[in-house]
């Protein structure tokens, strides 16, 4: 036992940020179930110590809490729906963490099917990339049952840095979607500072520790920014795709709350442009390339 809880965790969702959840669940001492679809993932899974589930229910069997990091909507919906889904859960009550970073209709949809079946789902979006995961410096934002949060903290403090209690559910989304309009925004941003400093004769290793130091940084500059000047594309925290899907995300939210938007519209451009040019799984500071290629520079990664 961790507290009055059992040390079992139930794990969905083993890809990049979720294998990095499980290790450092599985550091703290905790038992971790695993479901993935992809069976390499729950072969890498078993060889870091965890056991392996044949379907979400199982998952969550002998477990008081449940982690989902799941890539969509249809994911989300299989774990719930699908034969041996969390919605045939017999057992006693289930706490599920939905770490995921999907539209809150979908997740609120999941949370009243769940509900009928004792498990009480925690909107819980992660503010990260998979790199961060792998230090365990990652922010959780977690909206939901107050006594649902109290029997999660133990897991939460296990895989992250610091939560914060967001309130009702679906508040945790919507302050990710406002963390990810910024990280969007702020990608371009410096992907554009260093493209206009090496038109104008600048050496980017001065750019990077100059700018760095003054008022002028952010944190995309500073994790982004020498990917972007060495033409490191390839190791992804968090790739095009995925900012293409959240910076959807965030737009239809804006529509049916009537948002003027201009910055992540301008900034949605860009990130299309990349996925034209077939960098959809390039880590996301590949926008740097295709504002070079705009700007007549040479790109040496394609």
């Amino acid at each position: 036992m961790i507290g009055d809880m059992t040390d079992t965790v139930g794990f969905i969702g083993l890809g990049v940020m979720g294998s990095a959840l499980s290790t450092h669940l599985l550091a703290a001492g905790f038992s971790v179930t695993g479901y993935d679809i992809d069976p390499v993932r729950l072969d890498a899974h078993a060889d870091r110590g965890g056991l392996v589930a044949a379907n979400p229910a199982q998952a969550a069997a002998g477990a008081d809490v449940v982690i989902t990091s799941l890539p969509s909507v249809a994911s989300l919906n299989a774990v719930v729906h699908d034969p041996g889904g969390l919605a045939s859960w017999t057992g006693p009550p289930l706490v599920v963490i939905e770490t995921s970073t999907l539209p809150v209709k979908a997740k609120a949809a999941a949370s009243y099917t769940l509900a009928s079946r004792g498990i009480a789902l925690l909107d819980c979006p992660l503010s990260g990339t998979g790199a961060q995961a792998a230090r365990k410096d990652l922010v959780a934002y977690v909206s939901g049952d107050d006594d649902a949060k109290a029997r999660a903290a133990p897991v939460l403090d296990a895989f992250t840095r610091g939560w914060y209690d967001a309130g009702e559910f679906g508040n945790g989304m919507k302050l990710k979607m406002v963390a990810n309009l910024l990280v969007i925004v702020h990608n371009l941003a410096a992907a554009e500072a260093l493209v206009f400093a090496e038109r104008s004769g600048l050496r980017l290793d001065l750019v990077l520790k100059a700018v760095g130091d003054g008022a002028g940084t952010s944190r995309m500059f500073e994790v982004r920014g020498p990917l972007m000047a060495a033409g490191d594309y390839d190791v992804a925290g968090a790739t095009t795709e995925i900012l293409a899907k959240d910076s959807a995300i965030i737009a239809d939210h804006a529509t049916v709350h009537d948002i003027p938007m201009p910055l992540l519209s301008a900034a949605a451009v860009y990130y299309r442009a990349a996925l034209a040019q077939g960098r959809a799984h390039q880590e996301a500071a590949c926008v740097h390339a295709v504002l070079k290629n705009m700007g007549g520079l040479s790109v040496d990664h394609g």
